[in-house]
């Protein structure tokens, strides 16, 4: 794991989340094309996702590192990640991983690097790299406005936040404060910590304002390192999937998923199901349940929707290639619980959103798809319960209906957009960090 000569080596520590690992690789790779030498770092069983990914043409520039927790009789190794982590298991690993602080300190010690980069809810991690006069920075995968929402909502109470398109209702209020039960807001310290900087997983072109609101607020210069957008996967992992996407129209299919750490009730699974059903759009509904639950999905869903829907709909029961499945010409609309990452996802291949938020930012991430213009959100009962002729009227209006054609649009142009842009935010990302190493 000798870094080469001559290169900067930058250690990462990303959270143990699918949503969180998958655009440090992605980040990882940006840097090792700037003659970077990176080292992520992070459980086995996180580590094991994205294997396949660090290519031959990384494997001498990218370094996977073991990190290992203990492991408790209710979180052994392969609940070392929140991927089917069951709810109630949540706190508990955050707590282990940050017990876990020696085994971080003696991997500085071995590796040396010449920075480290850390996650949210990790300040601990920057605590260790002072210790030992190495340079740490945080990289957040959020939305600005969110984190700047976050931090107003706890510096000035009682202060409007000053974008109204923003202003969250009640219950929003309180799913941001307990992004994870019994944690306090998990942003503020790590913020505190990082160096002059703040990696964001953002653009300037449509969330500037907010960037510059979360840097007067916290005191450090935002610097936004693009969407970050997993490369395609190879299709030979997804080819049943992707033929049968291949009989279907240009924009006539929706992807329907919830990421890898919200699991639907099964009244919500009814609810959804029926607005698919009834919205006769052809669908890939991605449904997944915590690890060691073992639920038939035919029980899960209402009784012969499966027939019903016939080859209108294909369920996928692990976790799908979403960039590659949303890249695909068939798809017309992400039915999506608004995780930062899908929502990057969405804007770069084109696809509106038929938002769904579920929890944590999530309600914020939609306010901006609906403000941005590139999707909607789907209306909920007084209870915030779902209701499927929401759903159903809310995926024919992106997908099908005229009403839809200015979001279908927009998508599009934002699509064009960033594409166009190439990897432009990676370039002043590097010049901040040789900036930090050449003055420590």
């Amino acid at each position: 794991m000798e870094a080469k000569k001559n290169t900067i080596s930058v250690l990462m520590l990303p959270w143990l989340a699918h949503g969180h690992i998958n655009p440090y690789l992605e980040l990882a790779k940006k840097l090792a094309n700037r003659n970077f030498h990176i080292y992520i770092c992070s459980t086995p069983v996180c580590l094991s996702s994205i294997k396949k990914r660090v290519t031959e043409e990384y494997s001498q520039s990218i370094d996977l590192v073991d990190f290992h927790l203990p492991s408790l009789p209710n979180l052994p190794p392969h609940y070392h990640t929140t991927n089917g982590l069951p709810p109630h298991l949540m706190t508990t690993l955050k707590n282990t991983f940050e017990m876990s602080t020696p085994n971080f300190s003696r991997i500085l010690q071995t590796l040396q690097p010449d920075l480290v980069i850390y996650d949210f809810n990790l300040p601990w991690a920057a605590d260790c790299t002072s210790s030992v006069n190495i340079p740490a920075v945080q990289f957040l995968t959020f939305s600005a406005a969110v984190i700047a929402l976050g931090i107003h909502m706890f510096d000035r109470p009682g202060e409007m936040f000053p974008f109204p398109e923003f202003y969250p209702r009640e219950q929003e209020i309180l799913s941001l404060k307990n992004t994870v039960p019994g944690w306090k807001f998990p942003f503020d310290e790590g913020l505190r910590r990082s160096q002059d900087i703040v990696l964001m997983k953002t653009c300037r072109d449509f969330e500037g304002k907010y960037m510059d609101y979360l840097a007067s607020l916290v005191s450090k210069k935002i610097v936004p390192v693009g969407t970050l957008v997993q490369e395609s996967t190879n299709k030979d992992d997804s080819e049943e999937i992707m033929q049968w996407l291949d009989k279907k129209h240009r924009g006539s299919t929706v992807f329907v998923s919830f990421g890898s750490e919200y699991f639907l009730s099964k009244e919500e699974i009814h609810e959804v199901a029926q607005g698919l059903e009834f919205s006769k759009v052809n669908f890939v509904w991605v449904i997944r349940f915590p690890q060691g639950e073992r639920i038939n999905i035919r029980d899960a869903l209402p009784e012969g929707f499966l027939e019903r829907v016939g080859e209108t709909g294909i369920i996928i029961e692990v976790l799908a290639p979403q960039a590659t499945i949303l890249q695909h010409t068939s798809i017309g609309g992400f039915v999506s619980h608004c995780g930062w990452s899908s929502f990057m996802e969405s804007m770069k291949c084109g696809v509106p959103i038929i938002a769904m938020p579920m929890q944590g930012d999530q309600p914020m991430n939609a306010k901006l798809v609906e403000y941005i213009g590139m999707g909607m959100e789907v209306v909920r009962e007084e209870r915030g319960k779902l209701q499927s002729e929401e759903i159903e009227k809310a995926i024919r209006k992106v997908v099908v209906e005229k009403g839809g054609e200015a979001m279908r649009k927009k998508a599009k142009e934002l699509s064009e957009y960033m594409n166009a842009k190439g990897d432009e935010e990676i370039d002043g990302v590097v010049e901040e960090l040789l900036a930090l190493c050449n003055n420590k």
